[in-house]
C-alpha cells in the first residue's frame, strides 16, 4: 500500500530507476447502510463490539488478578519464581499485539483476527485483540458521525475499565470464598473468566454480518522498518568523503521511498526517542498484580465491615482511575492552569514518574514496618524450639548439648503456653541435644536430632507410669504467606476425625499423635465437627486470623469434656491491609498524568499515518517493562524492601533523563507536520541509484 503519495508535491516527483513498488491499497467495496441504534446514529454493530470488550477484559484482568497467589499456593512456587512467570507472561502479552496486528493490516484484517486468532490463547489473543479492537469499532462509522465515534470511544474505555473493575474484584472471591477439593477455588477462578471469554466470541460472532470489515492496508509498521534500514545500510554504502552530507540520516532513504513516508518516520522517531526512557515506569506500575499482592498476603485484610481478599486490593486502581481522570482533567489541571503554570505534557509525564518513586518508597517502608512486626527469622547454625508440657502437672526440662553443657533449663506448667521460641545455637548444621525430663519422681533422659534454620516443638506427655517426648518440625508453619494454617494433637486412645469445612477433613492419630498443617480460610470456628469411631463431638477452634499458625490440642477434661488448648504459633498479621492504600493512590495518580498523558502527546506529535507504528512502539514499552522486573526478580537477590527502594531509586535516575531529553525537545506544530515536502536530494553518483526528475500531472 502506498497511503503516502497522496500528500506529495503537485509540482515534482522523484521517480527511482530501480525500487520495490510499494504495494496498491486494494479498492474498499462500498460501504452498506448500517442498522442504528434506536434511530441514533449510533450503529448497532458497536454494541456488540462493547460487550465482546467488557468480556474479554473482564477475563483478561480477572485471571490475570488471581495468577499470582495461583503460582504462590497451588503449584507452591517461591515468591521470585512466581513474580517472574507473572511479568513474564505481561510481557508476553504486549509483545504480541506487535505481531497481531501485523496480521490484521497484512493479511487477515481487524474482524478475522478477532475472531479467529484473538479469542483462541490468552496471551495471542490479547495479541490479536488488543490492537484491532478498539479501531475495528471507530471502523463502523461513517465519515459524517464523527462526534458519534467520539463519544463511542468514551464507552469503549468505560467498558475496558468496569471490566477490570468488577472482575478484580469478584475473581479473588471465587478463589478465596470457595473451596474446591478442600482448596481455594482456582477452577473457578479461571473458568469464570474462561466463560466470558466463551460469551465474548458468541456475541462478536453474533453482529458478524452487521460489521462494516475494512480490508486490510498493508503492514506500515513492516514499510517503516524497511525505510529505516535501507537509509542505515544507504548512509553506509556511501560513506565517501566525496559523496556530500545530506540534512537528515533518514534522506537517505530517498532513493527508494516515497518524501511523505520519510518526512512521516522522521516526525516519528522525535517521539520513538523519547519512548527509550519508558519502559522503567512500566516495571514499577505493574507490580501492583505481583510484588504489592504479596505484600498483601502479610497484612491483616480485615477491614471491620468487610475483609479483603490479598489480590482484591488490585481493584483500587481501575476504580481510582475512574476516579482521578475526571479529577485531573476538571480540577487539577485547570487550577495549576489558573496559577499560571505551563504543565506542558512532558512535564506532566515527569511528575508522574515522580509520584511512581513515592508509591514504591511508601512501599518500602510498609514492607520494613510489616518484618519489624513478623517473627524473627532463624539464622545460619540457629534453631528455635518451644517445649509444651502435656502432661497434668509441672515437668522441669533440662537441655544439654554435646558437651554435656546446660542450654536450657525450664520448669513448665501443665498446659502452660509458652510466650516465644527459645533460640539455640549449634556448633554445625545438624547437632542433637540431650533432655532431661523430671515429672514427680520420675527421671528420663531423651535425645532429639536438631538442623539449622529451622523451628521445632517438644511435646512432652505421660506414658502409663513413665514420660514421653516428641520433637515435632515446624518449618511449614513459617511459610503460610498470608493464610492461616492449623494442626492437631490428640490425646486420646483413639484416631479422631476433624471437618475443617464441608470438603477439607483431616484424621489425628491417636495417643498423642501429630497432624500436618492445613491451610484454612480465616474467620470463626464456632463448632468443628470431629468423630470418633463411637462418638461424634464439636470443637470450637475461636477466631482463626490472617498469617497466623495454630496448634491444637484435643484433651478429655473430666470437669469440661471434650475440648481444644489453643496456642499460636505464628501470630497473625497485625499491618492493616489499608496501609497499601496511600501506594495504590500514588501509583494511580501517576498512571493517569503518565499513561493517559503520554498517549495524548504521542499521537499530537507523529503524523496520522504513523499512529498504528506508536501504538506498537507504546506497548512495547510496558513489554521491556514487564522484562526489566523479571531479571530484578531472578537476579538481585535482595530482600523486599531494598527491591522497591531500587526500583524506585532507578525510577528517579530515568526520571532526570527523561526530564533533559523533554527539556530540549521541540513539539511539533499540527500544521507542520502536514507541510511540503522536504527539499529535493541532489544527484550522487557513486553506490548510490541515480535519480530523474519528472514533471507529473495529478
Amino acid at each position: 500500500m502506498n497511503t503516502f503519495q497522496k500528500n506529495e508535491s503537485k509540482e515534482t516527483l522523484f521517480s527511482p530507476v530501480s525500487i520495490e513498488e510499494v504495494p496498491r491499497r486494494p479498492p474498499s467495496p462500498p460501504k452498506k447502510p448500517s442498522t442504528k441504534i434506536c434511530g441514533s446514529n449510533y450503529p448497532l454493530s458497536i454494541a456488540f463490539i462493547v460487550v465482546n470488550e467488557f468480556c474479554e477484559r473482564f477475563s483478561y484482568y480477572g485471571m490475570k488478578a488471581v495468577l499470582t497467589l495461583y503460582f504462590l499456593y497451588f503449584l507452591h512456587w517461591n515468591e521470585d519464581t512466581s513474580t517472574s512467570i507473572y511479568h513474564a507472561f505481561s510481557s508476553l502479552c504486549y509483545f504480541t499485539p506487535i505481531l497481531g496486528a501485523a496480521i490484521a493490516d497484512s493479511w487477515l484484517g481487524k474482524f478475522k483476527v478477532l475472531s479467529l486468532v484473538g479469542l483462541s490463547l490468552i496471551a495471542l489473543g490479547t495479541g490479536g485483540i488488543k490492537p484491532c479492537v478498539a479501531a475495528f469499532g471507530g471502523d463502523q462509522f461513517e465519515e459524517n458521525h464523527a462526534e458519534e465515534r467520539s463519544r463511542y470511544f468514551s464507552v469503549f474505555y468505560l467498558a475496558i475499565n468496569a471490566g477490570s473493575l468488577i472482575s478484580t474484584f469478584i475473581t479473588p472471591m471465587l478463589r478465596g470464598d470457595v473451596q474446591c477439593f478442600g482448596e481455594d477455588c482456582y477452577a473457578l477462578a479461571f473458568g469464570v473468566p474462561g466463560l466470558l471469554m466463551v460469551i465474548a466470541l458468541v456475541v462478536f460472532a453474533m453482529g458478524s454480518k452487521m460489521y462494516n470489515k475494512p480490508p486490510p492496508e498493508g503492514n506500515i509498521v513492516a514499510q517503516v522498518l524497511k525505510c529505516i534500514w535501507f537509509a542505515i545500510s544507504n548512509r553506509f554504502k556511501n560513506r565517501s568523503g566525496d559523496i556530500p552530507k545530506r540534512q537528515h540520516w533518514l534522506d537517505w532513504a530517498a532513493e527508494k521511498y516515497p518524501k511523505r513516508l520519510i518526512m512521516d518516520v522522521k516526525a516519528l522517531t522525535r517521539v520513538l526517542f523519547l519512548y527509550i526512557p519508558l519502559p522503567m515506569f512500566w516495571a514499577l506500575l505493574d507490580q501492583q498484580g505481583s510484588r504489592w499482592t504479596l505484600q498483601a498476603t502479610r497484612m491483616n485484610s480485615n477491614l471491620g465491615f468487610f475483609v479483603l481478599q490479598p489480590d482484591q486490593m488490585q481493584v483500587l486502581n481501575p476504580l481510582l482511575v475512574l476516579i482521578f481522570i475526571p479529577l485531573f482533567d476538571l480540577v487539577i489541571y485547570r487550577l495549576v492552569s489558573k496559577c499560571g503554570i505551563n504543565f506542558s505534557s512532558l512535564r506532566k509525564m515527569a511528575v508522574g514518574m515522580i509520584l511512581a518513586c513515592l508509591a514504591f518508597a511508601v512501599a518500602a517502608a510498609v514492607e520494613i514496618k510489616i518484618n519489624e512486626m513478623a517473627p524473627a527469622q532463624p539464622g545460619p547454625q540457629e534453631v528455635f524450639l518451644q517445649v509444651l508440657n502435656l502432661a497434668d502437672d509441672e515437668m522441669k526440662v533440662t537441655m544439654q548439648g554435646n558437651e554435656n553443657n546446660s542450654l536450657l533449663i525450664e520448669s513448665i506448667k501443665s498446659f502452660q503456653k509458652t510466650p516465644h521460641y527459645s533460640k539455640l545455637y549449634l556448633k554445625t548444621k545438624s547437632q542433637d541435644f540431650h533432655f532431661h525430663l523430671k515429672y514427680h519422681n520420675l527421671s528420663v533422659n531423651t535425645e532429639h536430632s536438631v538442623q539449622e534454620q529451622n523451628w521445632y516443638s517438644l511435646f512432652i506427655h505421660e506414658n502409663g507410669n513413665s514420660i514421653s517426648s516428641t520433637m515435632v518440625k515446624d518449618t511449614e508453619s513459617k511459610t503460610t504467606n498470608g493464610m492461616t494454617a492449623v494442626r492437631f494433637v490428640n490425646t486420646l486412645h483413639k484416631v479422631v476425625n476433624i471437618s475443617l469445612s464441608t470438603d477439607t477433613s483431616l484424621n489425628v492419630g491417636e495417643d498423642y499423635g501429630v497432624s500436618a498443617y492445613r491451610i484454612v480460610q480465616r474467620g470463626e470456628y464456632p463448632a468443628v465437627h470431629c468423630r470418633t469411631e463411637d462418638e461424634t463431638f464439636s470443637l470450637n477452634l475461636g477466631l482463626l486470623e490472617f498469617g497466623a499458625a495454630y496448634l491444637f490440642v484435643i484433651t478429655n477434661s473430666t470437669n469440661q469434656g471434650l475440648q481444644a488448648w489453643k496456642i499460636e504459633d505464628i501470630p497473625a498479621n497485625k499491618m492493616s491491609i489499608a496501609w497499601q492504600l496511600p501506594q495504590y493512590a500514588l501509583v494511580t495518580a501517576a498512571e493517569v498524568m503518565f499513561s493517559v498523558t503520554g498517549l495524548e502527546f504521542s499521537y499530537s506529535q507523529a503524523p496520522s499515518s504513523m499512529k498504528s507504528v506508536l501504538q506498537a512502539a507504546w506497548l512495547l514499552t510496558v513489554a521491556v517493562g514487564n522484562i526489566i522486573v523479571l531479571v530484578v526478580a531472578q537476579f538481585s537477590g535482595l530482600v523486599q524492601w531494598a527491591e522497591f527502594i531500587l526500583f524506585s531509586c532507578l525510577l528517579l535516575v530515568v526520571c532526570l533523563i527523561f526530564s533533559i531529553m523533554g527539556y530540549n525537545y521541540v513539539p511539533v506544530k499540527t500544521e507542520d507536520m502536514q507541510g511540503p515536502a522536504d527539499k529535493q536530494i541532489p544527484h550522487i553518483q557513486g553506490n548510490m541509484i541515480n535519480l530523474e526528475t519528472k514533471k507529473t500531472k495529478l
